[in-house]
């Protein structure tokens, strides 16, 4: 009995260490963000009461019983002082469900809460849910935006792979109890839908991600926008792209917004993710852009390229060479909690601030589409950089 408890008390100790461990930040190599040393959650800081039975008669070797195998593609937001992140907790049975963790500070020291987020099904029951946008709305709620799978209906018999996905909705007021609304209704499937935090025209909008089929986009152009009567009952009725995919860049093959977008005296802030195809598969990488303050579906700045792309371990895991951001914070001091996954197992911060990725956004190039084109940019950047040398040079000898 002893040696039983002796080794439930040795998991939990040490446990203990790695829910405590302060986290270390790296040094900038480019001075627009920071990364961490040490991933915020891995399915290691799952509860072990979620894992293990302790019941000693019906567990008598301490096995794991409920193995966890991945943490994901988080929601996120302040609340109550507490940093809050609406993890995707995959288990090893490949489902996934919803669960919130919280740290003091935002960067390390993240518990889950004992129960994992429970909520109503709809009529027609998904199999599946996965990367939850949170948007405190003006109106007062806290929603919540997710995929919900389903299997294709109309898939050939024995094809046991192919799905739909559809915008399920919730919401809630304290975060604990929440109340699941009719899924978005669509001409098309929709993932990566996310609730713009204010009313627009006195409407709510929506930025959505309209695909052909589960996987591919298809004729879906990019990120779309969309101004719904009515979140209860919500319904796409008219829609237009306003970040487009584009041939040959880091979103060919599919684009889809990230969080809510923060809103700044210079635009809204947006945080997206660009999918292109390689030797290696998919390659996932993050990305911004801005949109108007008046009119929040009115592109006014995007720099070429990725913001951030997976690197070192980040590239290992399920589903390699991803990264993936659902979730950020804008705390009253400007500074910006961007959390994201690496390769779908495991979810990582880096921190920015506010003026820092609105200058990164207004004051960096701009696509060209070319690789002329990319050259004439660097050229320009590069002759104005020989005369500023030249001039700090001629200075130091006056």
């Amino acid at each position: 009995m002893n040696n039983f408890f002796d080794k439930m008390n040795r998991l939990f100790q040490e446990q203990e260490v790695l829910l405590t461990r302060k986290n270390v930040p790296l040094p900038s190599t480019n001075g627009i963000y920071r990364r961490y040393q040490y991933p915020v959650l891995t399915a290691e800081h799952t509860p072990l009461f979620w894992r293990y039975d302790f019941n000693k008669e019906t567990n008598p070797y301490l096995m794991e019983r409920i193995g966890m195998n991945a943490t994901l593609n988080s929601g996120a937001i302040k609340w109550e002082n507490k940093y809050l992140l609406m993890v995707r907790v995959e288990g090893a049975n490949r489902k996934s469900f919803f669960a919130i963790a919280e740290s003091p500070n935002g960067i390390d020291n993240f518990r889950f809460w004992d129960y994992p987020v429970s909520f109503a099904e709809t009529d027609d029951p998904e199999t599946n849910v996965y990367d939850m946008r949170l948007t405190a709305h003006e109106d007062g709620w806290i929603y919540g935006i997710f995929c919900a799978e389903r299997k294709d209906p109309a898939a050939n018999k024995g094809d046991l792979s192919s799905a739909t996905a559809t915008a399920g909705i919730v919401r809630t007021k304290d975060l604990k109890n929440w109340e699941r609304l009719p899924d978005l209704q669509s001409s098309s499937q929709q993932r990566n839908v996310v609730l713009h935090p204010e009313f627009v025209k006195g409407k709510y909008a929506l930025y959505t991600r309209p695909q052909d089929n589960f996987i591919e986009a298809g004729n879906g152009g990019g990120i779309g926008w969309s101004l719904i009567e009515d979140m209860t009952q919500a319904v796409v009725t008219e829609e237009k792209i306003i970040n487009s995919r584009y041939y040959h860049t880091i979103k060919e093959v599919k684009n889809g917004e990230g969080p809510q977008p923060l809103k700044t005296p210079e635009g809204w802030l947006h945080l997206a993710h660009g999918v292109r195809m390689c030797a290696a598969g998919l390659r996932y990488v993050l990305y911004l852009y801005m949109t108007d303050l008046q009119d929040p579906s009115r592109l006014i700045a995007e720099p070429a390229g990725y913001f951030m792309a997976p690197q070192g371990e980040e590239r290992v895991g399920d589903v390699s060479n991803v990264l993936f951001s659902n979730g950020w914070i804008a705390d009253n001091d400007s500074t910006v909690y961007i959390y994201y996954a690496s390769s779908d197992t495991r979810m990582h911060v880096a921190t920015s601030t506010l003026d820092r990725l609105v200058d990164y956004c207004l004051h960096s190039p701009a696509e060209k589409y070319t690789s002329s084109g990319s050259v004439e940019t660097l050229y320009r950047q590069i002759a104005q950089n020989k005369e500023i040398i030249k001039e700090y040079r001629s200075s130091l000898y006056r």
